[in-house]
């Protein structure tokens, strides 16, 4: 039996429904990130899994049993359900070390743990209006945690920080993880921050479950467009592009249109061989490598370079390196 499970939720907003007859289920210990675009309810979801908005129909387990709604208890959330919003509320005026000792359910031992997994060690006498928004972000989380949650909730957590702090934010979780035995559920619009951190993607179109999977699996094998663009650049290749298809991939005829190729899947020369001839359009310095938009058959094609020594309109010839 799984551990977390989600059974046909529904949820109506102004008579819209916003999250339609979703349901999946998820192992304790596992990392999950829900992906969409904006508007496709990842944050209704997540309030509605922590206990803090009520359902239209549906439920919600943990271990078992039901998690309430606010309209079934008094107190709205789940004692084991942490849940952090990408606001990161914290009270105006108090020493951080206060803040988190009003909160905290656990030994001073336990709490000194989660503060350094946190890097929150050297912030405990400052004031949390003293903080920048990545410390306040880890202490928030702190905060949250030293409730003692078995469940880890976390709605956009790399939205407002900068790619150091992302990268921090990432090892604190996979940390807090490993050695906290904690689940974490991830929402984020941007598939490619949970690529690298999550065990299984879910993505959500207008509340609804496009694809489940593993990161490997939807990137490499999407659905569909709109989760192939979630999780980084493709080049779309459709029934009508024939001429393009008979010379290019071959090998992949037949196949289910349209098709997903990544452009790392792709492979420029500046000698003829066996691929097909196109012009360069234009090129985009990405650091590792370059992502380079060549004109083939009236169609922009995305490939990925290591470098771009082409100027607009040389000609170049693009070849597949395997199937897709």
């Amino acid at each position: 039996m799984s551990w977390l499970t989600v059974q046909n939720l529904d949820k109506v907003y102004k008579e819209e429904s916003v999250i339609d007859q979703l349901s999946f289920s998820i192992n304790q210990g596992i990392k999950l990130g829900i992906v969409g675009e904006t508007g496709a309810s990842k944050t209704t979801l997540l309030k509605i899994i922590a206990g803090l908005l009520q359902a239209d129909g549906g439920q919600v387990l943990l271990d078992g049993v039901k998690v309430n709604g606010p309209e079934d208890q008094l107190l709205p959330g789940h004692p084991a359900i942490g849940y952090v919003s990408q606001h990161f509320e914290l009270r105006n005026n108090y020493r951080v070390e206060e803040e988190l000792e009003m909160a905290s359910n656990i030994d001073d031992q336990k709490a000194a743990y989660i503060f350094s997994i946190c890097r929150i060690d050297h912030l405990l006498k400052r004031k949390t209006t003293e903080l920048s928004g990545g410390e306040r972000q880890r202490i928030v989380l702190a905060k949250t945690l030293v409730k003692n949650p078995s469940l880890l909730l976390l709605d956009e957590p790399f939205s407002n920080l900068d790619p150091a702090h992302k990268n921090q934010m990432k090892g604190v979780l996979n940390e807090l993880a490993t050695n906290l035995s904690l689940t974490m559920v991830l929402v984020s619009h941007d598939g490619s921050d949970l690529l690298s951190w999550a065990d299984s993607l879910l993505v959500l179109h207008r509340g609804k479950i496009v694809q489940f999977g593993s990161p490997a699996e939807l990137y490499l094998n999407p659905a569909n467009p709109y989760v192939a663009g979630l999780l980084g650049p493709f080049n779309q290749i459709e029934e009508t592009d024939s001429a393009l298809l008979k010379q290019l991939f071959l090998n992949y005829i037949p196949v289910k249109f349209p098709l997903i190729v990544r452009p790392e899947k792709l492979v420029l020369s500046a000698q003829k061989n066996k691929g097909i001839v196109g012009t360069i359009h234009q090129s985009f310095f990405m650091g590792g490598f370059w992502l380079v938009e060549v004109v083939v058959f009236e169609k922009i094609i995305c490939v990925q370079a290591l470098n771009s020594p082409w100027a607009p309109g040389t000609p170049v010839w693009v070849s597949s390196i395997e199937p897709v």
